[in-house]
């Protein structure tokens, strides 16, 4: 299909838009006033000046010559933000009209609905922030119950955190295995390569630890939450688990966090020495993700691990003492079912974490699972119906939503949502989805995110996506961390 931007700039928004309504088409962008491309659904975005008047008109050209289209005029200044959520507005329903798909977001394609409810709650109070979601952003009164929820559940955290607090992020990328679904940058240790380069990647990012040690203190900043993500940290051996940790400890004061999570992640990657290494290291939540209960389908994704081991590896870390331990669920991936992923909510309700997250399967380019392995209209279907299953089982069950984000080719355009018993919040998600204060972040792929002490400036610093880079560039890692000191001089 293509995509004529015509008269304006919100190319961003507007292929988001469509993106939304033709997951599987690849969307070819023109600019100008003209396609004449045969065979091909043409849409078209413009913003005209007719003397003095401006309008906005959307319109759709069918393969065979059929055009739709819909007007309105402008009343406001044509680089008002509501130009852009206008033009929105009229292709969301010119394109509800055309394909007879109504979105539950509405034109909201941003990644922090309960941000933007948070936002709002301040400015306009509940009941304006409700219209403003249902009737200016088209969102179902469903989803926008679910940002007010969340928002809700964030506020006290949010609080908490002071102008010059900040979080710390430990990136671990490599798994045991690369799932199918996987879109993170992430090294299979089965191979080589990645073994080689696992011992030099471990010291390489002690250095980056100490060095933003450094600078954080320089800087006067006071840690709040540290978390070690990736990939699979709990993939290193004890020894190296060991080193991590000691070294994160020694380098910042970890007395007075309000949280410390590793993800221990994969169950074949855990045993009791590892876990009371980490329980000694003033970790104080753990992740334990099941994905799915069903051994067929954890076969299928590439898991090498079954479902009893992860009740096991659940139980064994209980037995230990760890006391808020956090699982992850998947909804909509290839050849599950609404039965299967009903026993995976059972199950994992059986057991009782402290946190639960239910992720929608999101289509990454770089992930295994290919558009045409499976109808995306079909898959999102039965992610919906998941979904709403996991929400109603939940709730019944105690816990409450916390926090939530949206990723771009999500089966059903749906949203991941984290869910918790009462008090076991995760605070390193609140602080990093809300962008409440500058997250620190190190080793391949993390981005570290600054957060201005006075007002809402965002600035980013992306460390080298792939280990091998990180190792062959580490003074370049080093030297980017320059900028911190820039940002907060400023």
């Amino acid at each position: 299909m293509v995509l004529i931007i015509d008269g304006h700039h919100f190319q961003y928004e507007m292929e988001n838009l469509c993106r939304v309504f033709f997951p599987d088409e690849q969307i070819n962008v023109l600019t100008g006033s003209c396609g004449n491309e045969k065979n091909s659904l043409i849409i078209t975005t413009s913003l005209l000046k007719q003397g003095v008047q401006e309008k906005i008109r959307v319109s759709i050209k069918e393969p065979l010559g059929k055009l739709r289209f819909r007007e309105t005029e402008l009343n406001l200044p044509s680089d008002s933000d509501d130009v852009e959520l206008s033009m929105a507005v009229e292709l969301f329903h010119l394109l509800f009209e055309y394909t007879g798909y109504r979105p539950l977001w509405g034109v909201l394609t941003g990644v922090r609905p309960s941000k933007l409810m948070n936002t709002l709650l301040a400015s306009y109070g509940e009941q304006k922030a409700l219209e403003y979601f249902e009737n200016k952003l088209l969102v179902s009164k469903e989803k926008t119950d679910l940002a007010l929820r969340v928002a809700n559940a964030q506020r006290d955290i949010i609080s908490m955190s002071d102008p010059m607090s900040f979080s710390l992020y430990v990136s671990i990328p490599f798994c045991p295995t690369r799932c199918s679904y996987c879109s993170f940058v992430s090294h299979s240790i089965t191979s080589d390569k990645a073994k080689k380069l696992l011992p030099q990647y471990l010291n390489l990012l002690c250095k980056e630890i100490a060095c933003t040690a450094k600078i954080a203190n320089h800087i006067g900043l006071k840690l709040e939450t540290v978390y070690v993500g990736g990939g699979t940290p709990s993939i290193l051996d004890n020894d190296q688990i060991k080193k991590l940790l000691y070294v994160i400890g020694k380098e910042f004061n970890l007395d007075n966090i309000r949280e410390f999570t590793f993800e221990a992640g994969r169950p074949d990657t855990i045993n009791a020495e590892k876990l009371r290494t980490i329980k000694g290291h003033k970790v104080s939540r753990i992740s334990i993700n099941p994905q799915t209960f069903s051994d067929d389908l954890l076969r299928a994704i590439g898991r090498e691990h079954t479902s009893q081991q992860i009740i096991d590896a659940y139980k064994l870390a209980k037995n230990i003492g760890f006391a808020n331990i956090n699982m992850d669920i998947i909804a909509g991936m290839p050849g599950d079912n609404f039965e299967n992923f009903k026993n995976t909510i059972s199950k994992t309700l059986e057991l009782a974490p402290q946190g639960i997250t239910v992720h929608s399967l999101a289509l990454k380019r770089s992930s295994g699972i290919l558009n045409h392995q499976f109808s995306f209209e079909q898959q999102s279907v039965l992610a919906s119906k998941m979904i709403e299953h996991s929400n109603k089982a939940l709730s019944k069950n105690g816990y409450t939503s916390y926090y939530m984000y949206r990723q771009n080719k999500t089966v059903g355009h749906l949203e991941n949502v984290g869910w918790c018993k009462t008090g076991f919040e995760g605070y390193y998600n609140i602080y990093m989805m809300e962008e409440c204060h500058t997250v620190l972040a190190v080793g391949a792929g993390a981005v570290t995110k600054l957060k201005s002490p006075a007002g809402a400036q965002i600035q980013r610093i992306f460390n080298l996506k792939y280990p091998y880079e990180y190792i062959n560039r580490f003074d370049e890692i080093i030297d980017r961390k320059e900028k911190i000191y820039e940002f907060y001089s400023s």
